[in-house]
């Protein structure tokens, strides 16, 4: 394989021919021995940026993971693509580990999957002393880094990597990373001079939702509703909440499977297969589900209540969507989310627990904002979106409505926490605010003071999503242990009515569908689509590996669309490399075909050569559209692409 180019590597083992921003210069780096920290956003095509310099390079490539799961979904995916990939791991089994070894020793491997904590260890650092080692990519790299969502400690050690193999290029490559954990990678890595890439932290592809939690089952069976079939993610903060909403899914047909550090290994093992093989559609989890998963269909991730930090937000809703196909992310916050997760906090030391408040404050003030959610996560690390209307987000989609009269609305609330002397919490002012006749509030006066009942007319619900607005627009403070509501200087200008905030009304019309959605469909047969789905599943089956190693969601669509009729048709199907044409090519034109010839709105199959066969190369070429996933990136190299295709769903350029 040596002496090949890269784009002549993806080409035939992975099926891609064009480059995704970043990536031609990710792999360059690596091609010219350089260190490097590539931070690309997940979909991003960024296992890419050092599997295909390793399969065009002398050696083997050593890849530090943190998770078993992970490692081994990347060497099934490398092995149906014809790429020669070991790992090393507790799972294997004795001779399984021999046989690794001595692929690794004849150099028959051209990527090998560790451990952190194996390279640690003397006698394996030996080993790759005495092999050709091309070079070292760390995966996950954030958690290197004290100031990541995920340190690890073990991560620290791979600091003697420069030292042990010195002249050996070192990757870092993460989804999630600020400018300080940047920088802290760089350090902790000993990384000499490394080029410094950095992609758009947008996700296009995501259509962004955020509601006040109300009857949350119901909330999150909507969410199910409308993803029948498909495979999701419900997250939870607490683990007793995994078990009693999944509990609740399950009696009422879902199919569900809890996840969550309370649970025997071997279940929670058991249940995470399951979802990887879509024996079950939806995981029900703790933030302890995911970081291993390399599953690229989920289409909608949940959050049942409101995570810790944007960048535990971004990296879990980040789970969507992996395909570059349109994913939907809904999160369900509370007012008591902030506390819960104080509390959790108690026992951090001073520093870190100051950080990590101020974190969830800026996840908080996410939630109850009114600024576009795409341009709000963006901003958090340090860029902006261009044009005002991201088309894929509650805001920008308006299934937020804002009330007429806000201003008087909020002089309302306002007024109430001020007549009640700013010492009660969110909960007890919406009371007063509701006229509620319950006895704390007669027994205390309050139900004589004249802002009780002002909001009477309104639910319990709304009033009290209004005041969590006014918190996330910087209006009202939660001060002590209690969350007792303060007035800000800010909220003193909405009182003499210099200000105006923004108030949503309840989302009471059908949501609107993102514009990646509609484009992702289009020219796309959805009968065949499951068709082929279901091919897809039996073969996965087989051969014990998850469903979207054989093919993506995204391969299936663009299948779908093009009807492939000969095997030379199917490499131009995005996503097919010549190995899984000679695996699997005749299987899926046969089902194309028989479903063709069965019905009559599809293109006759049978009449390969004549004038159906002259409309399909019509549909090919007029159903494509400019590439989205990164619009305010230009589209770079060879016009070749490479990494997972996004929204857009790029074509292959080539014969008709």
């Amino acid at each position: 394989m040596q002496g090949i180019t890269v784009e002549k590597a993806l080409s035939t083992y992975w099926g891609y021919d064009r480059f995704l921003p970043l990536q031609e210069q990710a792999m360059a780096a690596i091609v010219r021995r350089r260190d490097c920290i590539v931070v690309l956003p997940t979909g991003g095509g960024k296992s890419l940026c050092y599997q295909a310099p390793a399969v065009t390079a002398e050696g083997t490539a050593v890849v530090v993971s943190p998770l078993i799961s992970l490692m081994k979904d990347q060497v099934d995916a490398l092995t149906e693509c014809g790429v020669a990939a070991g790992r090393l791991d507790s799972s294997l089994a004795p001779d399984e580990q021999q046989a690794t070894m001595e692929a690794l020793k004849a150099g028959r491997l051209k990527l090998l999957y560790v451990a952190p904590e194996r390279l640690a260890t003397g006698p394996f650092v030996e080993m790759l002393r005495k092999i050709r080692l091309s070079f070292v990519a760390v995966d996950e790299a954030h958690c290197v880094s004290m100031w990541g969502h995920d340190f690890r400690p073990e991560y620290r050690r791979l600091g003697s990597l420069k030292k042990l193999f010195p002249g050996i290029p070192v990757g870092a490559y993460t989804a999630t990373a600020t400018e300080h954990v940047r920088a802290d990678i760089a350090e902790q890595l000993n990384l000499e001079q490394p080029t410094l890439l950095i992609g758009s932290f947008d996700r296009p592809n995501l259509v962004y939702r955020v509601f006040h939690r109300g009857d949350i089952l119901k909330q999150v069976r909507g969410v199910l509703d409308r993803h029948k079939g498909e495979s999701g993610i419900i997250y939870c903060i607490r683990r007793k909440d995994v078990d009693s909403m999944c509990a609740q899914l399950e009696a009422l047909g879902y199919r569900v499977a809890p996840y969550h550090a309370g649970m025997e290994d071997e279940d929670r093992k058991r249940n995470q297969d399951r979802f990887i093989k879509e024996e079950v559609d939806v995981i029900v989890a703790t933030i302890a589900f995911g970081m291993g998963i390399d599953k690229s269909n989920v289409r909608f991730v949940v959050h049942a209540g409101m995570p810790k930090s944007l960048e535990h937000y971004q990296q879990e809703s980040g789970r969507a969507g992996r395909d570059g196909l349109e994913a939907e992310c809904c999160l369900f916050y509370g007012g008591g989310d902030f506390g819960t997760w104080k509390f959790l906090m108690k026992d951090m030391p001073d520093e870190a627990r100051e950080i990590a408040t101020a974190k969830l404050g800026d996840m908080y003030n996410y939630c109850t904002g009114g600024l576009c959610r795409h341009r709000s996560l963006v901003r958090y690390f340090g860029q902006d979106l261009d044009g005002d209307d991201c088309q894929a987000c509650d805001i920008c989609l308006g299934d937020r409505e804002c009330i007429e009269d806000a201003l008087v609305t909020a002089q309302k609330i306002l007024s109430c926490i001020l007549r009640l002397e700013q010492r009660f919490g969110a909960g007890y002012t919406t009371l007063v605010l509701t006229g509620s006749q319950e006895q704390k509030i007669i027994e205390s006066g309050h139900d004589r003071l004249t802002t009780y009942g002002l909001l009477s007319d309104r639910p319990r619900s709304v009033v009290r999503d209004w005041i969590e607005q006014l918190v996330g627009q910087g209006c009202i403070a939660k001060v002590g242990d209690f969350n007792v509501l303060n007035i800000t200087p800010r909220g003193w200008e909405v009182v003499r009515g210099t200000r105006t905030p923004r108030l949503f009304k309840p989302p009471e019309k059908p949501l609107k569908k993102s514009k990646a959605a509609a484009q992702s469909w289009e020219g796309v047969d959805k009968g065949l689509f499951e068709v082929l789905r279901k091919i897809r599943a039996e073969i996965a089956s087989q051969k014990g590996v998850p469903a979207f190693v054989i093919f993506g969601d995204t391969t299936l669509r663009d299948m779908a669309r093009r009807q492939p009729v000969t095997l030379d048709d199917m490499l131009l199907v995005s996503g097919v490399g010549k190995t899984k044409q000679r695996q699997y090519g005749k299987v899926f034109l046969e089902a194309i075909a028989d479903y063709c010839r069965s019905h009559t709105d599809s293109l006759n199959a049978e009449d390969a050569s004549g004038e159906a066969r002259r409309t399909r190369d019509d549909r090919r070429r007029t159903t494509d559209v400019p590439p989205a996933m990164y619009p305010q990136l230009p589209q770079i190299g060879t016009g070749r692409r490479t990494g997972f295709k996004p929204t857009s769903h790029r074509r292959r350029h080539g014969k008709p």
